[in-house]
């Protein structure tokens, strides 16, 4: 197995933006700059303790809402998107030794935003800024592929026989949850 070097990662974020460069070019058509004065009103309440690590830059935390938001994330997504992509990272500016914001840091800072009133104010400017620069976001999904495992209903040999003569059995009548959950019309073999 070769070693994976910056050189490799940079061929690999080429090949990807050859495919998709939404993001770099969000990057620079974006001046972030300008969110921070506003963002900042985050963090102007006084720390109780310096213990602990240091919170996030707030503009790294308003483009993982971006991104949350462009791709329809949930807060769990968007901390495995982030920590799964390249790209996002790239559009973050982390790196692989950087910390990624797990998904309670995610939902912490936009109930921030949200407390203070900035959220809806925040997003308004950025569509702008977009707009004036000629283009708009559009929102994607990423496709969550949990699997769940679903309950077995299991039926009993004279609830078998019931319902092979097109009679409801008692417990399944009784319950309004369980013929949502069995399909009656089956054929049983």
């Amino acid at each position: 197995m070769s070693q994976f070097s910056f050189f490799d990662l940079e061929n690999h974020l080429d090949k990807i933006y050859q495919i998709n460069d939404v993001l770099p070019k969000l990057n620079s058509l974006i001046d972030w700059t300008i969110f921070r004065a506003d963002l900042s009103k985050v963090r102007d309440k006084e720390r109780l303790s310096n213990a602990g690590r240091p919170p996030f830059d707030v503009l790294l935390m308003f483009k993982v809402l971006v991104l949350k938001s462009l791709y329809n994330l949930s807060d769990d997504q968007t901390e495995l998107q982030i920590r799964d992509r390249i790209s996002f990272r790239d559009f973050l500016g982390l790196t692989f030794a950087d910390t990624v914001p797990d998904a309670k840091t995610v939902w912490a800072f936009a109930e921030q935003l949200k407390n203070l009133g900035l959220e809806q104010e925040l997003f308004d400017r950025f569509n702008e800024e977009l707009d004036r620069q000629g283009f708009a976001a559009k929102s994607g999904i990423i496709v969550d592929g949990t699997f769940v495992e679903v309950p077995r209903l299991r039926n009993t040999k004279e609830e078998n026989e019931q319902i092979k003569r097109c009679e409801v059995p008692q417990r399944i009548a009784e319950n309004p949850h369980v013929p949502a959950q069995k399909d009656l019309d089956a054929e049983i073999l």
